[in-house]
């Protein structure tokens, strides 16, 4: 990759010359031609008889064959939605879950993953937060523990953790709940996109994920898996018109047919915002060519110069190193506040979130950068 991430930059993201911004895990930057492919979709759409419809969706209907290619599963499997929280949503609602059981989580996974199963105590379901480990890290063996409990229904859980980038071991999890019949809900918002992941080799049965972030897309596109053999088991409790067999044929419409889709498009709300799946799609584009693997390797050579400079200084680096690592890297050096600004003055763009600050590059970073972040923080 490093021969061609001059290129990439000058190319895809050229106010790079003039800022570091390490903050993908807020928000991720559009790629130039991502930027071009939205703005061409509304050039059209100023004049809509320029867009047919069969373009709106073979738009739509690229996006899910993208997203299934970066994630190891079938279009099919995929609906389109605006954000996470909608998936992690129709998930609470949709799985057949009864009075009395359990949705675990833990105690520190970022609030759209936990306020989805908060509101099912009406009806009569617990959601019980695991405490973390001494490192605010996920539990796993506790949560292991706890799927042993036939009243445990789901374990909701985020692949990788927003405040300190902590991977979970999804192939023990996914096991784990295979083994218990317990529903594994994954939010995958902070990894698609820079972890490696194929749900064909490691099974979970929803998955939800907003594309804004790692795989640079705009704000409003995102998508939600379903396992193939639960699609026709959920029935989704707020239902879109197009969620319905024969809505494709417009000169029908009011022949209606209550019969959902056999496949993930049946939890779809239409109309969704075009324009931002084209450019979801030349986003996804381009992280597949560079492939995610790649992007994953790089990234963990990013991370280099900070670890270095935390192990010689004696600061506490908040993430996990090796397996459970991930691009989301937090430090926690005397005055975290001190430092931040140091940081922004500097023109890095970074972020700080329950106590550290975190530092999150994506494949368009440097190893020049990540050293200069060093030579501020040495400062101090």
């Amino acid at each position: 990759m490093k021969g061609d991430l001059a290129s990439l930059r000058a190319q895809e993201f050229p106010w790079t010359a003039d800022t570091i911004y390490l903050n993908n895990a807020s928000v991720g930057p559009l790629p130039e031609r991502t930027r071009v492919a939205v703005e061409a979709f509304n050039r059209k759409r100023a004049a809509p008889l320029l867009v047919l419809d069969r373009e709106l969706f073979a738009t739509l209907a690229e996006s899910r064959r993208l997203v299934a290619e970066m994630i190891g599963a079938s279009p099919e499997e995929i609906a389109l939605t605006i954000n996470t929280g909608s998936g992690l949503s129709l998930a609470a609602r949709a799985l057949p879950l009864k009075a009395g059981d359990i949705v675990l989580t833990s105690d520190r996974e970022f609030p759209a993953n936990v306020y989805p199963w908060m509101l099912l105590k009406d009806s009569g379901i617990t959601l019980e937060l695991a405490p973390t480990t001494p490192d605010g890290w996920p539990d796993e063996d506790r949560l292991l523990e706890r799927l042993r409990d036939p009243r445990v229904r789901v374990l909701a859980i985020s692949l990788v953790q927003f405040s300190n980038g902590y991977t979970v071991d999804l192939a023990q999890l996914s096991a784990a709940t295979r083994a218990s019949g317990a529903y594994l809900v994954v939010d995958a918002i902070q990894g698609v996109g820079q972890v490696p992941l194929d749900l064909r080799k490691t099974p979970v049965d929803v998955l939800a994920c907003g594309a804004q972030k790692w795989l640079l897309s705009p704000w409003g596109s995102g998508f939600v898996y379903v396992r193939r053999e639960l699609i026709g088991k959920l029935r989704p409790s707020v239902t879109g018109w197009m969620a319905f067999e024969g809505t494709d044929d417009f000169t029908r419409l009011t022949q209606y047919d209550d019969t959902l889709r056999g496949d993930a498009r049946r939890f779809e709300m239409i109309t969704l915002p075009y324009q931002d799946f084209a450019g979801m799609n030349a986003s996804l584009g381009l992280l597949l060519a560079t492939g995610i693997g790649s992007i994953a390797e790089h990234l963990g050579a990013l991370h280099a110069p900070v670890l270095e400079w935390a192990a010689e200084c004696g600061v506490r680096v908040v993430s996990p190193v090796g397996g459970h690592g991930s691009g989301i890297l937090c430090v926690a050096p005397p005055d975290v506040g001190g430092a931040f600004r140091a940081l922004k003055s500097a023109g890095v763009v970074c972020g700080v979130r329950e106590g550290a600050i975190r530092l999150s590059p994506h494949f368009y970073n440097t190893v020049e950068e990540m050293e200069r972040v060093v030579s501020i923080l040495e400062g101090l």
